[in-house]
């Protein structure tokens, strides 16, 4: 997603009456055993708990990965904290307030003619990224006020990629995952609706499938200009090829970019999620 709109979006929402009584985030460090130590924000409910958890995981912008001032949407924050969640969003290793180098890339090369370049690997990428998040959903699991078996794993664009490849593992604690138009190396000013080596997904998510019980949901928009809206129909039949559980989510366009469904789409994406957290018990 492009970080001017998300700066704006940030403000407008911060600054909006809907969401002038969201509590402000506490940011703390959480270890990392599996990759290093992260700056994580966290949006909790008043009371003492224990309260059900959502891990947030954020997209990625290789140039402005640095610049990344809030990895969760406050607005998005505060549909969850609404529902009783406490949200726990990190910064990964690379990005924002935890900086350091850039652990997921892809090693792809998109050039000014949008044509692609150097050797791919988005796996290894994905499974850098979910070794991260993997490691803050440990440290959730030792907290007083996080209810250790009602966790959600949920993530916008390379997010929502690593929040498939982590749910996929079947984590203690975890009881579905959502995924907001995950993907992987695209660039919609060079490459709309085409992104680089999208068969590797495609190959990765039929691998996850085998081993994936928990149940998810799939959200994409029609007009997506970061991966199109075949690629994403093809990366899901991979992953129920297995016998995976996730419910599919084509929605209609979004304005300007469909990619943007999580931050401008909410009335298209949200009666989906209210349903499958009910069937979740939540």
């Amino acid at each position: 997603m492009r970080f001017h709109l998300v700066l704006c979006l940030l403000g407008a929402l911060a600054s909006s009456p809907a969401f002038a009584d969201l509590p402000e985030p506490e940011t703390i460090s959480v270890p990392g055993p599996r990759t290093s130590a992260m700056k994580v924000r966290i949006y909790k409910p008043d009371g003492p708990g224990p309260f059900p958890v959502v891990i947030f995981s954020h997209g990625r912008n290789a140039e402005k990965r640095l610049e990344l001032s809030n990895p969760v949407l406050p607005g998005h924050a505060g549909y969850w904290m609404r529902k009783g969640f406490v949200v726990v969003a990190p910064f990964r290793p690379g990005y924002g307030l935890t900086g350091g180098l850039d652990r997921e890339s892809s090693n792809t090369r998109i050039d000014k003619a949008g044509e692609c370049s150097g050797v791919s690997d988005i796996p290894a990428a994905l499974r850098q990224s979910s070794a991260a998040v993997s490691d803050v959903l440990d440290w959730v699991r030792t907290r007083d006020w996080a209810r250790k078996d009602r966790i959600l794993l949920v993530g916008q664009s390379v997010g929502g990629a690593t929040s498939v490849a982590l749910g996929a593992k079947n984590p203690p604690g975890v009881v579905g995952f959502i995924n907001f138009a995950g993907g992987h190396a695209g660039a919609p000013d060079r490459r709309p609706g085409r992104s680089c080596a999208p068969e590797q997904i495609e190959a990765f998510f039929r691998t996850l499938g085998k081993e994936a019980r928990l149940p998810s949901l799939w959200l994409y928009s029609e007009n997506d200009l970061y991966w199109g809206s075949e690629m994403p129909k093809r990366w899901h039949a991979a992953f129920v090829a297995g016998g995976a559980k996730a419910r599919f989510v084509m929605t209609p366009p979004v304005e300007d970019d469909g990619h943007r469904l999580l931050a401008r789409g909410g009335k298209l994406w949200s009666v989906h999620v209210d349903a499958f957290v009910k069937e979740l018990g939540f």
